[in-house]
């Protein structure tokens, strides 16, 4: 049990963050991998399986939506207050950088689906994709609270 107050999250938003972190992570690695090098950005028809990891990456997306707007409701502004007040302005930075990055997938994500023309596509992708694999390091960093320690 989470102690009222506190900046950790409840077992069930550990659960929901890092369940669909590690699913969105592995899903969108692997659809790049099958991707360029046996699908259709191999030049081949698509591989099966690109169509299964989008499902998957897109369910994963979902409940990453979920969790963010749980701990959107409690532990980011708990969070912004309590290193207001104890002067950790880097843990305050990564907490930050991991809400822009998250808006930034969500909408790249969203264009790539819907909008992107073809001719951009794999750019969009990548750029997509580059944030993803940042954001992943930044929040282990993030949780680990290392930079949680009060400034001198």
């Amino acid at each position: 049990m989470v102690r009222a107050g506190s900046l950790h999250l409840s077992w069930h938003q550990r659960l929901l963050v890092h369940a669909s972190g590690w699913l969105l992570l592995a899903s969108g690695l692997v659809w790049l991998g099958v991707h360029y090098l046996a699908g259709a950005g191999a030049g081949e028809l698509p591989h099966p399986l690109e169509a299964w990891m989008m499902r998957v990456h897109a369910l994963a997306a979902w409940v990453a939506a979920f969790a963010l707007g749980e701990i959107a409701a409690s532990h980011i502004p708990r969070g912004w207050h309590t290193t207001m007040r104890r002067r950790t302005p880097a843990q305050r930075r990564l907490g930050l950088a991991l809400c822009v990055m998250a808006l930034a997938l969500v909408l790249t994500g969203y264009a790539l689906m819907y909008l992107v023309p073809e001719l951009w596509r794999a750019a969009w992708g990548w750029a997509h994709s580059g944030v993803g694999a940042v954001m992943a390091a930044v929040l282990v960093v993030h949780s680990s609270g290392v930079l949680h320690r009060r400034a001198v």
